[in-house]
């Protein structure tokens, strides 16, 4: 498949795709500036309808399993690309200083977890339910990942928080995946609630940007769950 691209984020992450090299990940055949010759998705099966059609839980360990080839070590060298973590929360200090409220409290545990962060590796940044793909008999593989390196687990928690799954806001279903998801991850449930605090909140201050409201509502939803799941 043949990308163009003229947003400097998506080209930049294609810099992590190529690092990624088929593991976790689509290969890239050729990349030269704005376009990117990628390998295509030719399986028919979705994780975002697996998850709307009682197979929530096969989705995520799914997803869980493609973070985890995508963080394992490689020998070569990272893309010079790639931006550190704590920059990327810029959005949510300036909505915590506007807004208050859950947008402070995703800020002060998004301090905290990047003040106690494990050791940092190149990151997806953005894996949800359409951005890991069936690829037949290469199996499950991601796409279009931002330029970031950080602690792993924030790439875990948009799992609990995509607005494009209607179900996320159910109570129910934040505490059945918080634990699926930590254990397949490997990460303590408060850990992750705490990252999903931090991303819904960042998420919520994204969509406010953008003047969309109701998606904001979804993120501060699943911002409050997860507040909830740490005291």
């Amino acid at each position: 498949m043949l990308k163009i691209s003229h947003d400097e984020l998506e080209r930049q992450g294609a810099a992590s795709l190529a690092y990624w090299a088929g593991q976790g990940a689509a290969d890239v055949y050729e990349r030269d500036d704005a376009a990117l010759l990628m390998e295509r998705a030719t399986g028919s099966a979705s994780l975002m309808a697996m998850a709307l059609h009682g197979q929530d839980d096969e989705a995520s360990q799914i997803a869980c399993r493609v973070i985890a080839a995508l963080h394992a070590p490689r020998p070569q060298a990272w893309p010079d690309a790639l931006v550190p973590l704590a920059r990327w929360f810029q959005s949510l200090e300036q909505a915590a200083e506007r807004e208050g409220g859950l947008f402070a409290r995703a800020m002060k545990q998004a301090h905290d977890l990047l003040d106690s962060a494990e050791a940092a590796r190149p990151l997806h940044g953005d894996i949800h339910h359409d951005n890991v793909l069936d690829f037949g008999a290469r199996g499950w593989l991601a796409i279009d990942p931002k330029p970031l390196h950080g602690d792993r687990g924030f790439d875990y928690a948009n799992l609990l928080c995509n607005p494009e799954l209607a179900t996320v806001t159910r109570p129910e279903r934040f505490h059945r995946q918080l634990q699926l998801v930590s254990l397949a991850a490997d990460l303590s449930p408060a850990r992750l609630a705490g990252w999903t605090l931090a991303y819904a909140g960042l998420s919520a201050a994204w969509f406010l940007e953008d003047g969309d409201a109701a998606r904001a509502q979804s993120d501060l939803a699943v911002a409050s769950l997860a507040l909830g799941a740490l005291e």
